[in-house]
């Protein structure tokens, strides 16, 4: 699979911004054992250093930790990581208002554009 990094942003924050959402979305599950440095950095092509910093900093924020021996782990706070989910979905509802509020659409326009859309895709 590959990771699409893009040159707007530091390469650290969207390598943890694409495991984060990995594991708010389920791919890497509450006490599984995450790839090595090394193969992560493999995986995403970048340099491994900067691969240890955004593990670092999902340590940091408490999305995984580091047993002593055995590697790196997702967090088990399922509590935690619904919290995770939950800001990142307001976060993207409120990018996607901005983005229709610069197309011209009042917030009421964008609701009502949204709900004709689930009644075609409920359909």
């Amino acid at each position: 699979m590959a990771w699409e990094l893009k040159p707007d942003r530091p390469i650290y924050i969207q390598l943890l911004d694409y495991i984060k959402l990995g594991i708010i979305s389920g791919k890497y599950l509450p006490g599984d054992k995450l790839p090595s440095v090394r193969d992560l950095a493999e995986e995403a092509s970048v340099n491994p250093n900067t691969m240890q910093k955004a593990l670092v900093e999902l340590e940091r924020l408490g999305m995984v930790y580091t047993q002593r021996t055995s590697g790196r782990f997702i967090t088990e706070d399922t509590e935690m990581i619904n919290k995770i989910k939950e800001t990142v979905a307001k976060e993207k509802i409120v990018e996607f208002f901005e983005s229709m509020e610069k197309l011209g659409f009042s917030p009421k326009e964008t609701i009502q554009i949204i709900e004709n859309e689930a009644k075609e895709i409920i359909l």
